[in-house]
């Protein structure tokens, strides 16, 4: 016999785990559906806002890998800066800390079926029915929260998505790892882009990334890390390296459909200025279960709430951030020095970063710093 719960989660990453443990936390059947074996391998920096903490009521120490407390940044790896933190960073490996939030997921009585692809979906009598290569899935809710490369957003009608594709790689060299409290960036070998070092207790995340005004193929990305990577003393050539997509917020648009929301990098929240993924897609994850919570109770605006809360409290920030990815990439070495090398721009950012700060308290005032850089240039 077929099992009906109150909602499915398509996806166990933070977005998908978020939402199912609300949710299952609040009484509600839930079944995670994940289409690989946990744990699995996720590229990811893997820097994550401590402010994370305050949604959950379990600690994640168990899976923080390091805690960062300055940043290291150069241009053409040089003209060096190292700037204290107010506060720590997180630095998790994803296949760790995907897996643990679910885990807990599963402590308030969600269901994970892994190693099950979802094949279709068709929404009759009420419900939402998922086609697996096993029996099909049945929820009267649904949460896509299949990352950037998933179906479901496309197989609910969500195919004109706003958003502006990046692309990265990535590899994770294991080795000791000196200096591990320092995250680095490196801005002037990669146009529209970076190239960062995060540590972790027993390696390294070294990627690069374009993330604004350009398309580039992954071939574009591999030189500038092969570059940065030697200094510390690693040879990428000989270090698996993982090339994914990712969906930079470009502008509010509709989350919600009959019965269904999106969540995570599915709805495109990925920050188009520092790319950071984690905090926004767990956000989003708690906001679809708030939504989902409140439709069950026969709530029949809820979903559509789901949608204006996150265009309200998140896409107000991005348009700011978008503003800001902008002025940054199209001048960076001007934005290299009026900002990152301002004494305050990292302790400013780690603000915006933890979320301390909002965009929209920084921008105007990074806006006219660099207008004036660009009049004494």
């Amino acid at each position: 016999m077929t099992v009906t719960y109150d909602c499915v989660v398509v996806g166990g990453g933070p977005a998908g785990a978020t939402a199912a443990y609300h949710l299952a936390k609040q009484g509600h059947s839930v079944l995670i559906l994940e289409k690989n074996k946990l744990p699995r391998y996720k590229p990811c920096g893997g820097g994550v806002c401590p402010q994370i903490a305050q949604w959950f009521d379990y600690g994640f120490e168990p899976v923080i890998s390091q805690k960062v407390t300055q940043v290291r940044y150069t241009y053409n790896l040089e003209d060096e800066v190292i700037a204290e933190l107010s506060e720590p960073i997180w630095m998790v490996r994803r296949d760790e800390f995907d897996h643990y939030m679910v885990q807990q997921a599963q402590k308030q009585g969600a269901i994970l079926q892994e190693e099950t692809k979802a094949t279709g979906i068709e929404f009759k009598d009420g419900h939402w029915h998922i086609s697996t290569p096993d029996t099909p899935v049945v929820g009267r809710y649904l949460v896509a929260a299949d990352g950037a490369k998933g179906p479901m957003a496309r197989w609910l009608g969500f195919k004109q998505r706003k958003t502006a594709m990046a692309g990265a790689i990535e590899t994770e060299p294991r080795l000791p790892v000196h200096d591990g409290h320092i995250v680095h960036f490196e801005f002037g070998l990669l146009p529209k882009g970076y190239v960062w070092n995060f540590p972790k207790a027993d390696g390294y995340s070294l990627g690069s990334g374009v993330f604004a005004l350009a398309k580039r193929k992954s071939r574009d990305l591999v030189q500038p890390l092969t570059d940065y990577s030697k200094q510390f003393g690693v040879d990428i050539d000989q270090e698996a390296q993982h090339g994914h997509p990712i969906l930079l917020w470009d502008g509010d648009q509709t989350l919600h459909t009959h019965q269904a929301v999106l969540a995570g990098e599915a709805a495109c929240v990925v920050d188009p200025f520092t790319a950071e993924g984690i905090r926004p897609s767990i956000l989003s994850g708690l906001k679809a279960s708030e939504a989902i919570h409140s439709a069950l109770a026969g709530n029949e605006q809820a979903l559509a709430d789901y949608t204006q809360t996150m265009n309200q409290e998140w896409g107000s920030e991005m348009r700011w951030a978008a503003r800001l990815a902008k002025a940054f990439y199209l001048a960076p070495k001007l934005g290299y020095r009026v900002g990152v090398k301002n004494p305050r721009g990292t302790q400013i950012m780690g603000e915006v970063f933890q979320g301390k700060l909002r965009y929209s308290d920084v921008v105007n005032r990074g806006l006219r710093r660099l207008s004036a850089g660009m009049l004494s240039a």
